[in-house]
């Protein structure tokens, strides 16, 4: 298998998890150039690949368009763990890994047979990352964790929607992605800490952990402030206007973060710059509605295409809201590397969206990646036997 070249080049990792949080940190490890060796139940595999529609290819061997969102950058080996032969050969994997990725219920892994002192004993230089639900421990800590679940209790439906009476999850499964974000950021740590010690770690996180790191200023409206903030649908609680404005023909969007950037919408639309209402951010705020709606009666005269002309001229933040099919055709995302061609055992050539991060040295030379398509169930049990029987 030809691995990306990266930053994580020789580092092993053995992923045990499934469906998306744990998945998703090990994607962004293998991206980094990590050899990730994902273990999956034999003729099962990661239940993400029962999830659909949309399945592609054929439909008697059909492939879960989710599970590829997920699993770029991957080998796939099945085991049974409840098997003697199949405990045994993760034995062999975890004294070889320098990482290992779980995201069971907590206590799971111990179950098995793989607490931590057992994975201590078989390689004291692992790294283990362990995501959660809600938490490994505290009085909920053994609940089971699922991302719209865990968007409702960390708070985030209460910030997201129209309004504070119509709760609304995150069009995408945000507390997953979080937590895998937060997961790979903490392997790397703990590798780079273990560069000095030459100690392994374990490293934690949870749906709810990864929620919560994410609330920011929302946070601390509450921790610093003692304000219960609530949905306010496409505006932004703190500065106005900043969000979705209706025109002639659409929607667009405006970002005003300072004064000369208001006086500079205000001018452009026809508003007066020095009305008092409106003259500071605080005053903006405290007249939200109506600036927005002098706002839109000047933008109802003229459409989307040419409101956005005008404030890119003016210097004024503005935007499209654009649906998935023209985010992947949009010339500025393929120039960024967000649509990548595989090559997938079962559908030939695919198109991915690609890794978020991009890497250069300081005189500016870019390394050109090159990127494995998701496996197919067990595509890489004769191959990674065959290297852990060589020793």
């Amino acid at each position: 298998m030809n691995r990306p070249a990266g930053p994580l080049s020789g580092v092993l990792v053995v992923d045990l998890s499934r469906a998306l949080a744990g998945p998703h940190a090990t994607m962004m490890l293998g991206d980094m150039g990590a050899r990730v060796i994902k273990v999956e139940a034999p003729g099962v595999g990661d239940e993400s690949r029962q999830w659909g529609p949309p399945f592609v290819g054929s439909p008697d061997d059909p492939v879960s368009t989710y599970f590829l969102s997920a699993n770029r950058n991957k080998q796939s080996i099945q085991l049974d763990l409840k098997s003697a032969t199949g405990r045994r050969d993760l034995e062999r994997l975890v004294e070889r890994a320098d990482v290992l990725v779980e995201n069971f219920r907590p206590g799971a892994l111990k179950r098995l047979g793989f607490g931590i002192d057992r994975l201590n004993e078989l390689n004291p230089r692992l790294v283990l990352l362990s995501i959660s639900g809600f938490g490994h421990d505290g009085p909920e800590g053994g609940r089971a964790g699922y991302d719209q679940i865990a968007q409702g209790e960390a708070g985030l439906m209460s910030l997201t929607g129209p309004g504070p009476d119509d709760p609304t999850k995150v069009g995408v499964p945000i507390g997953d992605l979080l937590a895998g974000m937060y997961g790979a950021f903490g392997v790397v740590s703990a590798l780079a800490e273990r560069a000095d010690t030459g100690r392994g770690a374990v490293v934690r996180t949870s749906l709810l952990a990864a929620i919560v790191g994410a609330h920011a200023f929302q946070g601390t409206r509450w921790t610093v402030a003692g304000e219960v903030a609530r949905a306010l649908g496409n505006q932004h609680p703190t500065i106005v206007p900043y969000g979705a404005f209706v025109t002639q023909d659409g929607t667009i969007q405006i970002a005003v973060g300072n004064d000369h950037q208001w006086r500079a919408v205000a001018l452009t639309t026809g508003l007066d710059p020095t009305d008092p209402r409106f003259a500071t951010a605080r005053d903006r705020v405290l007249h939200r509605d109506e600036l927005t709606a002098a706002l839109e009666k000047q933008l109802g005269e003229s459409t989307s295409a040419e409101w956005l002309r005008r404030f890119a001229e003016a210097g004024v933040p503005s935007g499209k809201v654009r649906t998935l099919d023209e985010v992947y055709t949009w010339d500025q995302t393929l120039s960024q590397g967000l649509v990548i061609d595989v090559d997938h055992p079962v559908l030939g050539t695919i198109q991915l969206p690609g890794p978020p991060l991009r890497m250069a040295s300081l005189d500016g030379t870019e390394v050109p990646r090159t990127h494995t398509a998701p496996p197919a169930l067990g595509q890489h049990d004769e191959e990674i036997r065959a290297w852990l029987d060589a020793g």
